[in-house]
């Protein structure tokens, strides 16, 4: 029988160039409840502690705005991604 653990990707992302590919890939889906869930990802992933400090947003609010079922203000938003030490950045739409 095999026996399977729990994989978080919080763990793996030890560097900016992680996170930055990370989010680009969440972002890439245009899907808004990923996207949250995502950043709460990355969030984990530097501390909720520490994210809390620097946004002046508390911990509760940082794991309610950024879980699966999340819905962060746009000034939220962007307080992370500041404190996350990532830039965004628009490109023209690619046709599929």
């Amino acid at each position: 029988m095999t026996k399977f653990t729990g994989f978080d990707p919080a763990e793996h992302l030890d560097s900016p160039e992680a996170v930055a590919e990370f989010l680009s890939d969440a972002l890439e889906t245009g899907d808004a409840q990923y996207i949250a869930k995502a950043l709460g990802v990355v969030t984990r992933a530097k501390g909720m502690s520490a994210v809390s400090k620097q946004t002046g947003l508390s911990r509760e609010q940082l794991y309610r705005s950024f879980s699966e079922k999340g819905n962060p203000t746009l000034q939220s938003f962007l307080a992370v991604v500041l404190a996350l030490g990532v830039d965004l950045s628009a490109h023209p739409h690619k046709a599929h």
